[in-house]
């Protein structure tokens, strides 16, 4: 599965989920740097699984930083 295929579903949950982002979204900043509050996260985080089929284990999710984390976590969960 490619980065950027990985990065715009994420960022369409992205959207789905935040009113008012109107802005490329930069792979290097959090969700909440877009305002994204931590039920908007976990609402991104599972639809963007749901559509990609792919499960992440949650406790693997806990460490992730920004927008890239969780792209490098759905590519490696993706070759399994």
């Amino acid at each position: 599965m490619e980065r950027t295929e990985i990065l715009k579903v994420i960022e369409k949950h992205l959207v789905k989920s935040v009113a008012g982002i109107t802005t490329t979204i930069d792979p290097e900043k959090k969700f909440t740097d877009y305002g994204a509050n931590s039920l908007d996260i976990v609402e991104i985080v599972s639809g963007a699984m749901r559509e990609l089929k792919v499960k992440i284990p949650r406790t693997e999710l806990n460490d992730i930083q920004n927008i890239k984390g969780l792209i490098d976590k759905f590519e490696t969960y993706s070759k399994n």
